[in-house]
């Protein structure tokens, strides 16, 4: 009986099929780049001499500043799941369904998404591995056997993908399961307290703490570990800053609109500050990435033409990291814009079609989206860098952060990332038509 419910379920929707496309799609980019970060990370524990730490430190880096993201994604896409299908599970609790049965079908649904997507995303990853492999580092490429990940790896990165779905469709769908009305009516109004931003400045001060005392750092593993919290730590408190600020400029903007688009962009923020914040919290990543490349490219610049061979070695395979991080983060971007619109779209479903009711125009409704979402954007933008820059000023000091070379790869990455948003906003402007018609 639940296995029929549950195929009823998944037939599309006014969205389209879109709404599932587009969760498979971030399930099968989050598990390929995961297993490619992964295998690559792997093969640099494998050298064991002086040299090989500084490789091991700087993948460690790149481990944070990418399973963070990535983490956050495949949130949003089992989030997306969920929501394609909210209305028609709480209706079935309205008409009686056992709130076992209601948890087993959001479970069932998110949990075949994401195998599907998963197993997609193993699949790429083997396609990704001839070439992941001519990567050079140390003067070779890594090689077939130094990026290929063992069985239990690769089932183990599945299962966390699978996991991650049913955690974010049992929590994401618990007000269906307690109060069907709640859901229906959307009582629950999301709460920001001001001790997210008291909680926020103190782990950007510790991380800022924790980069001045890293050179003074007796073991290896000290020194590994700390790079991991500060960044790590500061990219996840981001999540919780975020949305608190973006309220606080959505209030200002409420008081002081004069159009009805303006007025609607600002509402729709203040309805769910933290599902604005998720429509462009990719972003805030890749801000945080710019500045990390920025200053590392700059940093290289500085020292000029090593003498010896293996400081140009290392400052070359580092430059490459750079690239392959940047590009990683940049496909984890376009993923997250994707996802989120078209989640932001699901959410105000009902809300698209009693405006469209009332008269408003379609490109009413797209201008107020295209505003909700530039408006916050910019604001992340500009935080990121900032917060990314007091983080690192320890390491390489102002000078490096505000170098030309520095600067100039900042703005050009801030300025691909917003152009991502944008086009993630053209990509689902079929998707609000349909929700406006009803369709």
């Amino acid at each position: 009986m639940i296995a029929r419910v549950a195929w009823l379920l998944a037939r599309p929707g006014s969205a389209g099929a879109a709404a599932s496309v587009l969760p498979v799609t971030a399930f099968a980019i989050v598990t390929a780049l995961l297993l490619v970060v992964l295998g690559g990370a792997q093969s640099f524990w494998t050298w064991s001499d002086d040299i090989g730490v500084t490789y091991q430190a700087l993948a460690v880096i790149a481990l944070v500043l990418l399973v963070v993201p990535l983490a956050s994604l495949g949130g949003a896409a089992a989030r997306l799941s969920a929501r394609r299908r909210d209305d028609r599970l709480a209706t079935l609790r309205l008409l009686g369904a056992t709130p076992a049965t209601v948890s087993a079908l959001a479970v069932i649904e998110s949990v075949v998404l994401a195998a599907v997507g998963a197993l997609i995303g193993v699949v790429l990853y083997f396609l990704l591995v001839p070439l992941v492999a001519l990567i050079p580092f140390r003067g070779e490429p890594l090689g077939i056997d130094g990026v290929l990940l063992g069985l239990p790896a690769l089932a183990a990165v599945f299962a966390g993908v699978v996991l991650l779905a049913a955690a974010s469709a049992v929590l994401g769908l618990r007000q269906v399961v307690i109060s069907p009305l709640g859901v229906r009516t959307k009582q629950d109004a999301p709460k920001l307290h001001w001790l997210r931003i008291v909680i926020g400045v103190a782990v950007i001060a510790l991380a800022f703490l924790m980069m001045a005392v890293l050179q003074v750092a007796g073991s290896v593993l000290v020194i590994l570990a700390m790079l991991g919290l500060a960044f790590g730590g500061t990219i996840a408190v981001l999540n919780l800053i975020g949305p608190w600020v973006i309220r606080l400029v959505a209030q200002s903007q409420a008081r002081r609109a004069k159009t009805p688009a303006r007025l609607l962009a600002a509402r729709s923020v203040l309805e769910s500050p933290k599902a604005a914040w998720r429509q462009v919290s990719g972003v805030a990543m890749t801000s945080f990435m710019a500045v990390f490349a920025g200053t590392g490219i700059a940093l290289l610049g500085s020292f000029g033409e090593a003498g010896d061979t293996q400081s140009m070695q290392l400052f070359a395979d580092i430059r490459t990291g750079i690239l392959i991080t940047v590009i990683g983060s940049f496909l984890m971007v376009a993923s997250s814009v994707g996802v989120n619109q078209a989640a932001g779209i699901l959410d105000r479903g009902e809300l698209y079609r009693s405006l469209d009711m009332l008269g408003m125009p379609t490109p009413t409704m797209d201008s107020a989206r295209r505003r909700a979402v530039m408006s916050p954007l910019r604001i992340t933008a500009i935080g990121s860098a900032v917060t990314a820059a007091v983080v690192m000023l320890p390491l390489t000091g102002a000078a490096i952060i505000v170098a030309p070379l520095s600067l100039a790869v900042i703005a050009g990455v801030l300025a691909a990332g917003i152009g991502v948003v944008w086009l993630g906003l053209l990509a689902t402007k079929p998707m609000l038509e349909r929700a406006a018609a009803g369709a």
